[in-house]
């Protein structure tokens, strides 16, 4: 299981690190806020620990970009504010768990676990697959997911997408893609790829992902 473990106090942070990863789990620890939605993003956890005091954005203002920007990762609110106020707060802006400290590792683990399966519960059954950002492809049944919910495509903005996403954030060539979203036709113009990156970044605009076009190299998926 990986862990985006997001906590100001160094100490408590390391503590927290060791702890988790002698119980078999993946931790990448961030102490800030801004880092922490960049991290977030980035690296596809599978729960998120989030403490509410933090510098840059405070907990509260990540988990909302979080889920703004389609990141459906389960959120497991871990913080000193322990009042009935400050829990229905973090509920309402997206966590799915609160554990206010001091708190018993054992706990910890446990409902770490618990929120896991319920994301493996809650997931289309698929046969792998791979993600960019909150965009989800299943290679089982072909279909792309954004916050759980099917991406309407065409089958020429499928295949493009698809050619991207098995290389994000490296630059697949023009050249390529073509040869993939028209295959045999050679008496469609060149230019018509462009058409379809087109549609398909206006598809992808609320997804947290960016289709961007690299001058002399072709096209490139990452994460917003």
């Amino acid at each position: 299981m990986k862990i985006l473990l997001v906590e100001d106090d160094p100490a408590m942070r390391s503590t927290l690190e060791r702890a988790l990863a002698r119980r078999g789990m993946q931790v990448e620890g961030c102490g800030d806020g801004l880092r922490a939605l960049a991290a977030w993003q980035a690296g596809g956890p599978d729960v998120v620990v989030l403490d509410l005091t933090l510098p840059g954005l405070d907990g509260l203002q990540v988990l909302e970009a979080a889920r703004q920007r389609g990141l459906a990762t389960p959120v497991l609110v871990l913080t000193a504010r322990g009042t009935v106020g400050d829990r229905i707060i973090g509920l309402n802006s997206g966590a799915d768990d609160y554990l206010p400290k001091p708190f018993d590792l054992d706990e910890l683990e446990a409902r770490l676990h618990a929120l896991a399966r319920r994301r493996g519960d809650a997931a289309p059954a698929n046969g792998g697959g791979s993600r960019v950002g909150a965009l989800r492809h299943d290679r089982g049944s072909g279909a792309f997911y954004v916050r759980d919910e099917v991406l309407e495509l065409t089958p020429r903005e499928a295949a493009l997408l698809q050619a991207l996403m098995a290389r994000p954030g490296h630059a697949v060539a023009k050249e390529k893609l073509f040869e993939l979203v028209f295959p045999g036709q050679a008496d469609v113009q060149y230019e018509a790829i462009e058409v379809v990156v087109y549609r398909l970044r206006k598809k992808l605009a609320h997804t947290g992902t960016v289709l961007m076009t690299l001058r002399g190299l072709g096209y490139l998926l990452k994460a917003a």
